[in-house]
């Protein structure tokens, strides 16, 4: 019995083991994650400062005049830091959805409540969440400098301090020992409270930066209105050229196989050399009509994109089309598959009109990925005058775009040269 119980007791120690464990990771992860938020927010807070001491400016200097010069201006760099901090919170957290836009003309955003809300958001980021954001920073300094006093406090000048407070002087390894329990303190304050620090910070963003209960969301649902049925177009057109592409080449082949191989069949006995002739068609028939197959198969969603993604893709393509073409990605993190193929068929698309319609001698293709968007860049030589109503694809490329929430630009001057930029979210 009491092997038993001792063998009982032992097992049971290992079993909360792992609790511990997971529960240290998991503290140490939220830190962590909370710091990264903490430092991402100093970035904004340090703009916040900026523009608070540039509105503080321009009011004083409207006594005068000079200040309503610089309005426009400022009212633009303040509702793009606002934008700004969105892209920031949704990447740390669920959507914050930005309300209509707001204006840039004085007299307007005097009245205009997203105008005022985000000047309340501006006072308290920069300050509260430049605090907050400098805590991020500082907590960590502070605590691997106490740990680690021990290590080299025989190193430092007699009269060093021995904590990062500036407190006390290193003169025994008590006093040593003594730093390095301060730093085990900023530890847990790290461990324990940056979660609810990173939390604090967002708030103001997260109430004062979102669509407000006196904000008109009218134009937002017809914009979204909108989306939705650029998205079923987009769909319904794909519907049609996989339906197209399968009645006009694969099923008319499959038919004329069908064919031969009758013709075959009822030739094998009076004519073999016929027959085998038929054969050889029908054969040369079903290989083709496998490789519109495959051809259809992959513009439905490419392979390529999974197996090399979306670089090696668009290499792909620049390798097969007639106008040299240089690819400049810069994606360290994968975009979502539908985000991907649409990027993916918006290059082929426009690849494909730069070799039809411009007359380029060069082209070229830049992705870069930064804030939670996929950004593409399509730019030719050619002789540009390139026109949605012209029937080149552009209207199909943009209702691709749109069903993603995404936007496009088109500058295509008569002469050239032309540039396609397209904005699309990584995460949809």
């Amino acid at each position: 019995m009491p092997s038993s119980t001792g063998e009982g007791g032992s097992g049971s120690r290992p079993e909360g083991r792992p609790g511990i464990r997971a529960t240290v990771v998991r503290a140490a992860n939220e830190a962590v994650a909370a710091l990264g938020e903490l430092v991402g927010g100093l970035g904004t807070a340090l703009l916040a400062l900026v523009v608070l001491i540039w509105s503080a400016v321009t009011a004083v200097t409207s006594l005068v005049g000079v200040g309503l010069l610089m309005a426009p201006a400022l009212l633009r760099a303040l509702h793009a830091l606002a934008g700004r901090e969105r892209h920031r919170l949704g990447r740390r957290g669920p959507e914050v959805f930005a309300p209509d836009p707001a204006p840039t003309r004085l007299r307007l955003a005097l009245v205009d409540p997203t105008t005022r809300r985000e000047l309340r958001w501006l006072a308290r980021h920069a300050s509260l969440g430049l605090l907050l954001g400098l805590s991020g920073v500082l907590l960590p300094v502070l605590a691997a400098r106490d740990v680690t006093f021990p290590l080299y406090w025989r190193l430092l000048p007699e009269d060093a301090t021995s904590t990062s407070l500036g407190i006390g002087v290193a003169q025994t390894w008590a006093d040593a020992l003594a730093a390095a329990l301060l730093g085990l303190g900023w530890t847990a304050i790290i461990l324990g409270l940056t979660p609810a620090m990173a939390r604090l910070q967002a708030r103001p963003g997260r109430i004062l930066l979102a669509a407000g209960p006196d904000t008109d969301l009218s134009l937002r649902v017809a914009e979204l209105t909108a989306t939705r049925a650029a998205a079923l177009d987009a769909h319904a057109i794909e519907l049609r050229r996989i339906e197209r592409s399968l009645h006009d080449g694969t099923q008319n082949r499959l038919v004329t196989v069908a064919v031969l191989l009758g013709a075959a069949r009822r030739m094998v006995a009076r004519d073999p050399s016929g027959a085998d002739e038929l054969l050889e068609r029908a054969q040369s028939a079903a290989e083709q009509a496998l490789s519109e197959l495959r051809s259809v198969a992959r513009g439905i969603l490419p392979p390529v994109l999974a197996d090399r993604g979306l670089a090696g893709a668009l290499t792909g393509l620049a390798a097969s089309c007639p106008v040299p073409c240089r690819i400049d990605v810069e994606a360290p993190e994968r975009c979502a598959a539908s985000v991907e193929a649409t990027a993916y068929f918006v290059v082929a698309e426009t690849l494909t009109n730069i070799a039809k319609h411009s007359g380029a001698r060069q082209a070229g293709v830049t992705v870069r990925s930064r804030g939670g968007r996929l950004f593409l860049d399509i730019t030719d030589d050619g002789r540009g005058g390139a026109d949605e109503a012209g029937g080149s694809g552009l209207t199909g490329i943009r209702n691709r775009i749109a069903a993603h929430d995404g936007t496009l630009e088109l500058a295509s001057p008569p002469g050239g040269p032309t540039t396609l930029k397209v904005e699309l979210p990584c995460g949809l």
